[in-house]
């Protein structure tokens, strides 16, 4: 029952830490890799593809490469850090050449009021991880570092204990080289009886 147990708490363990990692990988390690913004939506002006308190992951993308039903990250002004998610409804092209882009919640009714110039584009969805957001939204980017770091380490330690008790137990299971053999002949079979 015991050795049940442990295999058990072992599976355990190991899901959660594979979690715990897949969770890193999806909103820390992949977007910092690949240049790539994590955002969380705010609203439900997206839904029901991208429900408030999903977390989406935008890459940057030029703007000639963009098609209508495209979801992008748009700045509501240039040169300011506010942004909003919505998916391109219409490309056009201003009396001087510019193309400007009409984006639409997929829950508005209407088109947003302003278009968008192609400078106010912050990038493309590259994928989108439903709630994540949640968690990235109540922290703050200090907290979030701390807690990479916290679980970075815990990672290491505990994979560090496991190789220990791992190597430990081999240790303890193999005979003495110091013992003759009657000895060591003696410690792997019982005695026998006179």
């Amino acid at each position: 029952m015991r050795a049940v147990l442990t295999f058990v708490g072992r599976t355990l363990a190991w899901l959660v830490i594979l979690g715990a990692v897949a969770v890193l990988l999806v909103a820390v390690v992949v977007p910092r890799v690949a240049g790539a913004t994590p955002y969380t939506v705010l609203t439900g002006s997206m839904a029901p593809a991208y429900p408030p308190g999903t977390l989406v992951v935008v890459r940057p993308v030029d703007p000639g490469d963009l098609q209508i039903g495209d979801v992008v990250t748009v700045q509501l002004e240039s040169g300011k850090d506010t942004v909003v998610t919505h998916r391109i409804s219409a490309i056009s092209y201003e009396l001087d050449g510019d193309v400007v882009f009409e984006t639409k919640g997929d829950a508005n009714a209407t088109p947003d009021a302003e278009l968008r110039l192609p400078v106010q584009i912050r990038g493309e969805v590259w994928y989108a991880v439903p709630y994540l957001g949640y968690v990235s939204t109540a922290l703050t980017g200090g907290q979030r570092q701390w807690i990479v770091t916290a679980i970075a380490v815990g990672l290491i330690g505990y994979a560090a204990w496991m190789f220990f008790s791992a190597w430990r137990g081999r240790r303890s299971a193999q005979p003495d080289d110091d013992a003759s053999p009657s000895e060591r002949q003696s410690e792997l079979s019982p005695p026998r009886s006179p």
